[in-house]
Parts: structure tokens; sequence; C-alpha cells
């Protein structure tokens, strides 16, 4: 079965019909459209972020239902095959990210994709490792809610290990569980600071079955080892009793370092963190301070 990107929606909601209708242990195809929903193409400039269409943002492929899955069940996805076409686009949408009060400028960069590595907008390379941003099943409770915040049901987690070899599942919530995906990513960084990856269209190539009666409080997954970085890495870090602070530290950190390091600018340092750099909770337990670090590839720096 081969789903097309023209079938998406932008909400979470039960009622909304399925697009397809599988049985478990099926493999199918879905394609993903980038998370601007098709209005960022490879030659718009920033420009473009003030006239985006934000009900149109992070569209997702489905629903999918599943034979037999019902509340209580566990939807088991595993992600077999993950490609990616060949260029995605990197921003700084105001009044989004994790510094947006720092960064309220638009800016939009664009990265080429080709041979399992991608030429940044800064003239460095990474790896790709494709991902699936934004993957979920429909909410119990009735209504529309947005894609946008990750719930229970999973929806925009932004896990950057979501890719192929990886299994996830999820808690069965209604009947037919109602399986969609979407936001493909080449590359990102764990936390996606800037709130945007190397976003890009996707095909996927998933098997999906069921686990009978095994609740499940929220997603698990199970990664593949070609989503792990291995080297040296730099790391800075932000430290104190708030979270969300801390990670705000070690950003604006992190991008002290590029700028002091390269010739980046601090937008550009911004975005790079997004994309490249893995944003971890070191340590909890020595209260009343807790450490949040982010690391970078030593050799993006050298």
């Amino acid at each position: 079965m081969h789903i097309k990107r023209t079938q998406t929606h932008n909400v979470w909601d039960r009622s909304i019909a399925p697009v397809a209708r599988i049985a478990p242990g099926d493999t199918l195809v879905v394609e993903l459209e980038n998370a601007s929903g098709g209005q960022l193409h490879a030659d718009s400039d920033a420009s473009a972020l003030a006239t985006l269409d934000f009900a149109r943002i992070n569209p997702v492929t489905g629903p999918i239902f599943v034979e037999g899955a019902r509340p209580g069940d566990a939807l088991v996805v595993e992600i077999l095959e993950l490609d990616v076409q060949e260029w995605g686009w990197t921003a700084n949408i105001p009044g989004f990210g994790l510094l947006a009060d720092r960064f309220a400028e638009p800016a939009l960069r664009f990265s080429r994709i080709a041979g399992g590595r991608v030429e940044l907008f800064t003239g460095m390379q990474i790896p790709s490792v494709p991902m699936i941003g934004t993957i979920g099943v429909a909410p119990a409770e009735a209504g529309a809610f947005s894609v946008i915040p990750p719930t229970r049901n999973g929806g925009n987690m932004d896990i950057r290990h979501a890719g192929a070899g990886a299994t996830l599942l999820f808690p069965v919530a209604v009947e037919g569980a109602l399986l969609s995906l979407g936001d493909g990513h080449a590359a990102q960084g764990d936390g996606e600071v800037c709130g945007t990856a190397i976003e890009t269209t996707a095909v996927a190539t998933l098997r999906v079955s069921l686990e009978r009666d095994r609740p499940l409080s929220a997603p698990i997954l199970v990664t593949d080892a070609r989503a792990h970085r291995t080297g040296r890495a730099l790391a800075t870090t932000g430290i104190g009793p708030d979270l969300l602070e801390a990670a705000r530290d070690a950003t604006n950190a992190m991008i002290a370092e590029i700028v002091r390091r390269t010739t980046l600018s601090e937008i550009d340092a911004y975005l790079l963190a997004s994309v490249a750099a893995d944003l971890k909770i070191s340590e909890v337990v020595d209260v009343p301070n807790w450490v949040v670090s982010l690391h970078i590839d030593a050799s993006l720096l050298a």
C-alpha cells in the first residue's frame, strides 16, 4: 500500500475518516510533506516566513486504521526505510524556538542532501540521519487538537532517533488506532533548539503490528545504532534549579563558542545548534541545581 503526501490533516481528531485500512503485520509506504505544508520552496527567502499560514504547518499523512486495534493495546510501528529529498530548509521563525526572545528576526537557510551527507548552509557537512518528527495516534478525547505539542499519544515528539531501524510503540486510545505521521528531517540535534531541523519531504516504509493488552502511559522508542553519534564532542552546560533556564543557558553558551571558534554569525550558530547539537539532561539528583549540557561534534568547530 502506498499513501500519498496529499492525504494529510493538520489536527489530531478521532473523527477524521481514515485514508487507508491495514491489517496487523502489513507493510506500507507513506509519503510525508515537509513541515511548512509545501509553503516553503528551494527558491523561497526569509520574507516567506512572514506569510506562513500556521494552520497548514506540520501536516501529517493519514490517518491509517489498523484492523483490530483497540484501547489498551500497543501499536507497534517499525520504520524499515526512510528516504528524503535532495534539499531541506532550516528557519528561525519569530516567536518560536528556545531563544525566541533573543532572535526576533526571521532567517531561512537551505542545505543540500546527497550520498548520506548534508551540506549545511554554513558550508559544513554532517551525516544525514533521516527521522520522522511527528508520528502518533488519535486521542481518546473528542475534538480537534493542535499537531504541534506532543502528548501521551505521540505527535510532534521530534526524537531524532525515530529513523530507519527504529521501532515505536504507541498507546492505542481509539478503535483502529488511527496512525498518522509527517515532518521529515534529514538531520536534527536533540532538542531542536531553534524549532526547526533540516526540514524536508520524505518517504517512509513501515511495518505496523499490535501488542494485545499492553497499556502504555506514553510512547516507547527502540533505537537503531545508526542514529547514535560517536566521536569527540564539545559540550556547553547550563546549571541551576530550572531545567528550561538551564537549557537556555547551555544553548546561549554554545552559540558563543561556535561564534568564537568559527566565522558564523550568532543566528547561524543558533540554527547550527538546532540541526547538529544534542541537548541532554545530564544530572537531576543534586537538588537544588541540575545540569543540562549541549553537545556538538568537535570537528565542526575545528
